[in-house]
């Protein structure tokens, strides 16, 4: 079985409102990841109508013929096909086949040419130098301080060459089949040729494609899926291949280039970077290490590199160096969520270190990057972050004009971190710094106000923010207060307390009719005018946003008040009615891994509701059958015989064949493999009950 072929990386292609996903054809987080050069002020890529090249790495390669080539085409979907191996494209306007694969550090192209007209190629470079001193064409640019390179060879010898405004045009026999082989390189060109030589010098491209099928079939194959429509299988495999999207590996023969000292190292094993940790801390990276704990311990390794080599954890670590995006220090939770599954062959205590430095010396103000300044002296005297009263303009000087304060996000996250940071700490024996952050961690307390029933923004001397509205109050994406949603989703966002939210709520009754609210309560106004401020909060069911990561817990907080059928209901529902297999098939900013994760996850029937406690929530599988094929041998099997999309009720569960009490399953039970037995019905049962 080919599980790669349930692949489509056009899924999601089309955004609902901000960004759609790339088709991109790559080897799981390899560094070449390539896909034809489209019009890049079309965001949703799909309905792009030409295409201007395929890439070698910032350079570009495109094929036409003569006597008037343009080196640009138009193309139609119903003549290509892509999967997360290959793909194939007839360029119409020249009646050209294009092909397109990678190895981990190389692109392959074949361009199969008509009878008829001159085969041209032209390679350019937007920006930096090209040559060609035959066999080799090389190009190189300087891009934020890092070099972009590249080195090609062709199957072909050109039977002439020529320069025109600084490209180079090539010409070949009529009718030809030309493999373009491609080195790719972050250090230099001499890189690029060796990346060339020893992984695609001796390979076809055919031989190239299948190789790449069958790394893929391997990656994918991890999780084997039984039962569900083959429309569900295309979601959950196109999800899983985009969970091996990032980090992205960019060591190159045992070197690599870091923008974080700007230096080339040797010998220090694989580094990763491209992440964005506010996203895929919630369940993309829980997801790689459960299937690739390895992978995962040397992400951690390359994140404490960076700390070393730029004297901070990065939040969203790039290619070019750390960028200043979002909120929240969650490397602490990825890092802790890792220890505390077993995950120990890394530098724990450089890693408390630097988890430790960052949140007691940099600013938690939203994107930005600096020392820690008022904004930041307020939460450590009076246990929040302050909101800027209305009319006042802004004086911290680190503050982002468009992203403001978002002060109660930041001292919900904040909150969150911390209880990483004092879990942690208890895991190293770290007594005291445990206390403080345990203490810290319930900070989350100080912006609940009772009056309302929501979490609200506080001024800095301590009284609530007059006339706040939790649906509507803070501006563009409720920036003033808020990350990208609004105080309808951010009351939840307490996933490290969530009894201790019920408590100042009134209780577990009171959460559970907040839940039943949440996903009833509409806008107040046209969706239109809603979305307008709220682009961010797509795929929605009343207040209830699929399409951004605040929300990716909500659903499983019916397990914690007694009610696990409607967590059940829910999940199905969002799983149906937001994720599908066309162009559309993504409710929101994919981010990275981030949303499908949340998909594969929640399919398989169980999701990390709290990263650093190892323990799972379970949903309800969509399949009669998962088997998770663990990076030591061991298997852990999920049943749900006769699941139908009207069972999604689970009314018995069973952990190695004895009952299960509670809905949850440990990290341990999963790792340790085995199987659980689920007896699903048509009708609600309380079946993870306090009785059982």
């Amino acid at each position: 079985m080919h599980y790669s072929d349930y692949v489509d990386p056009y899924i999601g292609s089309i955004s609902y409102l901000l960004k759609a996903t790339q088709p991109l054809i790559h080897l799981p987080h390899s560094m070449a990841q390539i896909r034809p050069i489209l019009d890049q002020r079309i965001n949703d890529c799909y309905l792009a109508p030409q295409i201007y090249g395929f890439p070698a790495n910032r350079g570009s390669i495109m094929p036409d013929i003569g006597p008037s080539p343009s080196f640009v085409s138009g193309f139609d979907h119903d003549f290509e096909q892509v999967k997360c191996y290959k793909g194939s494209v007839l360029l119409e306007d020249s009646g050209i086949t294009a092909e397109y694969t990678v190895t981990e550090h190389c692109a392959l192209y074949r361009f199969t040419y008509p009878g008829e007209g001159r085969a041209l190629l032209r390679f350019s470079q937007q920006n930096g130098s090209l040559k060609y001193e035959e066999p080799w064409i090389c190009g190189s640019e300087i891009r934020e301080q890092v070099p972009y390179c590249f080195a090609a060879r062709l199957s072909q010898k050109p039977i002439g060459a020529a320069w025109e405004n600084g490209a180079l045009i090539l010409e070949f026999e009529s009718g030809c089949s030309l493999e373009v082989k491609c080195g790719l390189s972050y250090i230099d060109e001499a890189q690029a040729r060796e990346n060339l030589s020893l992984e695609a010098e001796n390979l076809s491209f055919d031989q190239a494609a299948a190789r790449a099928r069958d790394i893929w079939d391997r990656a994918l194959g991890r999780i084997e899926v039984e039962g569900g429509t083959e429309q569900e299988k295309r979601v959950f495999y196109t999800s899983l291949y985009r969970v091996y999207q990032r980090m992205i590996n960019i060591t190159e023969n045992g070197r690599y280039f870091s923008a974080y000292d700007h230096r080339v190292h040797q010998g220090e094993g694989d580094f990763y970077v491209d992440d964005g940790i506010w996203d895929t801390y919630r369940c993309a990276h829980p997801l790689q290490l459960l299937l690739e704990p390895g992978r995962q311990r040397d992400i951690i390794r390359s994140y404490l590199m960076m700390y070393r080599q730029c004297g901070h954890l990065p939040s969203f670590p790039h290619l070019a160096g750390d960028r200043p995006v979002m909120i929240g220090k969650h490397a602490a939770a990825m890092i802790t969520d890792a220890y505390l599954k077993g995950s120990r062959d890394f530098d724990a205590l450089l890693a408390w270190e630097a988890m430790e430095h960052n949140d007691k010396n940099f600013t938690k103000l939203p994107w930005a990057l600096g020392p820690a300044n008022g904004f930041d002296q307020c939460y450590e005297e009076k246990g929040f972050f302050p909101a800027l009263p209305e009319g006042e303009s802004e004086w911290l000087k680190d503050a982002h004009p468009f992203e403001r304060r978002q002060c109660v996000s930041v001292t919900l996250e904040t909150c969150y971190d911390e209880w990483c940071l004092a879990q942690l700490a208890k895991a190293l024996g770290k007594t005291d710094e445990a206390a403080l952050y345990s203490r810290k961690a319930l900070n989350y307390q100080n912006l609940f106000n009772p009056a309302i029933g929501f979490m609200a923004p506080r001024l800095a001397d301590g009284s609530w923010v007059k006339d706040y509205d939790p649906k509507f109050s803070g501006g563009q994406g409720g920036r003033a207060f808020f990350a990208e949603c609004n105080g309808w989703t951010y009351t939840l966002h307490v996933q490290h307390d969530i009894e201790g939210l019920a408590k100042l709520m009134g209780g577990k009754e009171a959460l559970a009719q907040y839940l039943d609210r949440l996903f009833t309560e509409q806008y107040g106004l046209s969706k239109y005018s809603f979305l307008g401020q709220f682009p961010d909060e797509t795929g929605l069911i009343g207040q209830f946003c699929m399409g951004n990561e605040p929300s990716f817990h909500i659903p499983y907080l019916y397990n914690y008040v007694g009610q696990p059928w409607k967590t059940q209901r829910r999940l199905r529902e969002i799983m149906r009615w937001w994720f599908d297999d066309t162009p559309r098939g993504v409710c929101g900013d994919e981010d990275g891994g981030a949303m499908s994760a949340w998909f594969v996850f929640s399919a398989m029937g169980f999701y990390p509701v709290c990263p650093g406690r190892p323990e799972y929530d379970i949903g309800s599988p969509i399949f009669e059958r998962v088997l998770i094929h663990l990076e030591d041998g061991k298997t852990f099997i999920i049943e749900a015989k006769g699941n139908t999309r009207q069972t999604k009720y689970i009314r018995r569960a069973e952990l190695n064949g004895k009952p299960l009490r509670g809905a949850k399953l440990s990290h341990s039970d999963i790792v340790s493999g085995g199987r659980l037995s689920l007896t699903m019905s048509t009708r609600p049962e309380n079946s993870f009950g306090e009785e059982q």
